[in-house]
């Protein structure tokens, strides 16, 4: 029996892309090669040149990547299939359980790092409540060595997430304390220099498009209650709480909220309430001083 000819990466990459396109998976050429590369073990652009060369890939290559494309097309997230995401420059280990962090949250965690920088202090304090993968909190242990971060979550599937990358990525300046927010860091009153989240901010009837979102990410980590923001009128009294005078908060929120959060804030006696675009143009977050 004649045995079948070897498939080549190219032939590979387009049955992939062909078979995400079909489900409407967003940049179905980038999820193609991004889980090609994963079961490979080489990166994207080792990929797109193993096309060019018009390499071949292993029988056992390509029924992997074959089974990895059928649960994309299921449009479960790109993020679980692999098991990491990319965050700044961090890689974080994600799955069931957890908040996928977005790539509209690196620039949210720019307002906090330059704050920390900002703090005449040879070790500034940072929290970041409701912390999931840890994501935030280690952008900024990493980017600020000098500064000392603690980091509070409440899931249990979530904390799991957290433990990890703070033992794999963090150093001794960063710690993560399995705690609801509302209680976060007793310890620290009125000692903390930058208080940041990323809460739960989606109103209960704004179900999300994406079955990424909708049918993954935990509801836990999107729902805010009717409006979407109950969790935020939690943080402003802990962050004022928390931070010392002058301190600041950092707030990631929906596009639609930023006048509501300014509003909150100001009536709980913030300073200097301002909502920032992200780079859509489009309201991202809210920041203030004690």
């Amino acid at each position: 029996m004649t045995e079948p000819a070897p498939v080549s990466v190219r032939t590979l990459r387009d049955e992939t892309v062909a078979l995400l396109a079909t489900a409407r998976v967003p940049d179905p050429e980038v999820d193609a090669e991004l889980l090609i590369g994963h079961v490979l073990g080489v990166p994207r652009g080792r990929v797109q040149a193993l096309v060019v060369m018009d390499a071949t890939a292993g029988d056992e290559d390509v029924a992997r990547v074959r089974e990895l494309a059928a649960r994309r097309a299921a449009r479960e997230p790109l993020q679980h299939i692999t098991g990491v995401a990319p965050f700044r420059s961090l890689e974080l280990a994600v799955g069931p359980g957890v908040f996928v962090p977005r790539p509209e949250t690196e620039q949210v965690v720019q307002f906090a790092i330059d704050a920390l920088r900002a703090v005449p202090s040879e070790q500034p304090v940072a929290v970041d409540l409701g912390t999931g993968s840890g994501a935030i909190a280690l952008a900024m242990a990493t980017e600020v060595p000098h500064a000392r971060v603690y980091a509070v979550e409440n899931s249990r599937e979530a904390f799991v997430w957290t433990r990890r990358n703070i033992e794999e990525l963090g150093g001794d300046n960063i710690s993560g304390a399995f705690a609801d927010l509302a209680d976060a860091f007793p310890e620290l009153d009125g000692t903390v220099d930058v208080v940041i989240s990323n809460p739960p901010y989606v109103p209960a009837a704004a179900v999300p498009r994406d079955p990424e979102v909708r049918l993954f990410d935990p509801a836990a980590a999107l729902y805010g209650g009717e409006d979407g923001l109950d969790v935020v009128r939690v943080i402003s009294r802990v962050a004022q709480r928390l931070l010392r005078p002058g301190g600041t908060l950092v707030l990631e929120h929906g596009e639609l909220q930023g006048a509501d959060i300014r509003a909150i804030l100001t009536a709980d006696g913030w300073r200097a309430a301002a909502t920032h675009r992200d780079l859509t143009t489009r309201d991202r977050a809210t920041t203030a001083l004690r």
